[in-house]
């Protein structure tokens, strides 16, 4: 009886096919759904609607000026028995400290004291502290208006071609610059640079390289500097990989000392940033660095629209301006 009504309706009823369908498809959709446990994901709003997005905090920068910079120079690779060519950049008249195969703890704990009182302002304050735990000293005073290479070697008569196998109790090299005249050190907050340096030797090969670089203040602060990330502009740089360096703490990098170009302590200029275009709209300058990743690569407009790095998709904490842009003068507007 009931096959017959079936018969019957499909002969006489055009909707039944529609039914049919209807009833299957809604019967499949409750198994899928029911299958994924109803947690279907769907896009709520289009990518350009940001404007919930919790802003990234500043961080306050305060720019210094600092006395001194320290480079490996690129004549030489420089080895332990070869020795090492280091090039400084002096805005006073300054004295260069190498010390061979100075140890680890005792770098550390001159640093430490440093931070605890005695203000390692001289370059015999400097050795002092390190109680004479390293292999050989050199120095070099520096007039502010040289721009040379210094020469500094282990003295082959020591017998050293190598610090040991990993991990070292020494560091293979370690380059002081503190200011030469009581009058200079008046002058400036940074009192001291502090430049950790490897060099290859016959059981570590790595090429020579800087590992460390402090900044030591006269109230007993120490700023660890640390590279900005930036893509080179050839029009821009001249040579270098690193362009820009900002310091761990409440302070940014001071200016390089002898560069051509670079800012004043009051405006601010980061004058290397100028012809990077931002990475997110293409238009306006670089102007913010990404922390932690250190990633330069956006303007200020773009900054407060992710919270991702676009470069490296590392979640951003904070951020901080590599340069003051100028107020712009409000257009005062009235109605006609």
């Amino acid at each position: 009886m009931a096959a017959e009504f079936l018969v019957m309706l499909y002969e006489y009823s055009p909707l039944f096919n529609i039914t049919v369908i209807s009833v299957c498809f809604i019967i499949t959709v409750a198994v899928v759904l029911g299958w994924f446990g109803f947690d279907v994901p769907v896009i709520l709003r289009s990518s350009d609607e940001t404007e919930s997005l919790t802003a990234v905090p500043e961080r306050k920068m305060v720019q210094v000026t600092n006395p001194f910079a320290l480079e490996m120079a690129s004549t030489t690779a420089g080895t332990v028995t070869e020795g090492v060519s280091l090039q400084p950049y002096c805005l006073e008249d300054c004295v260069l400290s190498c010390f061979w195969g100075c140890g680890v703890q005792a770098l550390q704990a001159a640093l430490q004291s440093h931070q605890h009182g005695l203000r390692l302002r001289t370059p015999e304050l400097f050795q002092e502290a390190l109680e004479l735990r390293y292999l050989h000293h050199q120095s070099f005073n520096i007039h502010k208006e040289e721009k040379g290479e210094y020469f500094t070697q282990m003295p082959p008569d020591l017998g050293v071609t190598d610090f040991g196998l990993l991990p070292r109790d020494r560091y293979p090299l370690v380059a002081v610059l503190t200011l030469a005249t009581p009058e200079t050190r008046d002058n400036y907050n940074i009192v001291a640079g502090v430049t950790v340096l490897h060099v290859p030797d016959d059981k570590y090969r790595l090429s020579a390289r800087i590992l460390f670089q402090y900044l030591l203040t006269a109230q007993g602060n120490l700023y660890d500097l640390k590279p900005l990330f930036m893509a080179a502009d050839n029009s821009n740089l001249s040579g270098t990989t690193e362009p820009l360096i900002s310091t761990q703490g409440a302070e940014p990098e001071p200016e390089r000392p002898g560069a051509q170009g670079e800012g004043s302590d009051s405006e601010g200029e980061w004058p290397d940033t100028q012809g990077r275009d931002c990475v997110v709209c293409q238009n306006a300058p670089i102007n913010r660095v990404l922390l932690p990743c250190r990633h330069a690569c956006v303007c200020d407009g773009c900054v407060c629209h992710f919270q991702h790095c676009p470069i490296c998709r590392a979640f951003v904490l904070q951020s901080f301006a590599l340069a003051n842009q100028p107020a712009h003068d409000e257009e005062d507007l009235t109605e006609d």
